[in-house]
């Protein structure tokens, strides 16, 4: 699955993993989305599914900061908006703060979840600190990958004691 990525310049370049990605060719910078790409959104209302992956081609990833997202997503973006489930931050900075994700654990956590665990790897494998993402979430990130359904993931969460948006 082809990685885009919609770069805002909010954070510093030094630390910025979609730039990373960028540079070693895992992802291409875009000016805007495309139709059938799953563009991950935090604050949509549907939460992306495994068994949606027949309808993108690709994963959008829009890279800005934190402090400065609500603003971001208020934006109109072309795509299938999707938020990801509940997932434990692995970088250094939010490390397992829920869902204050970089942009590449945003993108491997819903290339997992769509089933592209290799792909998943191969993103993360370029931080030293990638590998502590699938660590802490290695069997919720199963988990999501076998629910079919938005009730599904809710269970999923409660399970883990989380609670869902």
């Amino acid at each position: 699955m082809k990685i885009n990525l919609l770069m805002f310049y909010q954070d510093d370049p030094k630390k910025c993993t979609a730039a990373k990605l960028i540079k070693f060719g895992l992802a291409r910078k875009i000016i805007k989305s495309q139709s059938k790409t799953v563009l991950l959104h935090p604050y949509s209302e549907k939460t992306l599914l495994n068994k949606e992956k027949s309808l993108f081609t690709s994963i959008t990833g829009i890279d800005c900061s934190w402090a400065l997202a609500e603003q971001v997503f208020q934006k109109d973006f072309v795509g299938i908006s999707r938020k990801l489930p509940p997932l434990l931050a692995g970088n250094p900075v939010n490390y397992s703060k829920i869902n204050k994700l970089t942009t590449v654990e945003a993108i491997a956590g819903a290339a997992f979840i769509l089933g592209d665990e290799q792909l998943s790897q191969n993103l993360l494998g370029k931080f030293n600190w990638g590998h502590t993402f699938l660590e802490l979430n290695e069997n919720l990130l199963h988990d999501y990958q076998k629910a079919i359904s938005e009730d599904q993931v809710i269970e999923i969460i409660r399970e883990y004691g989380y609670e869902y948006n």
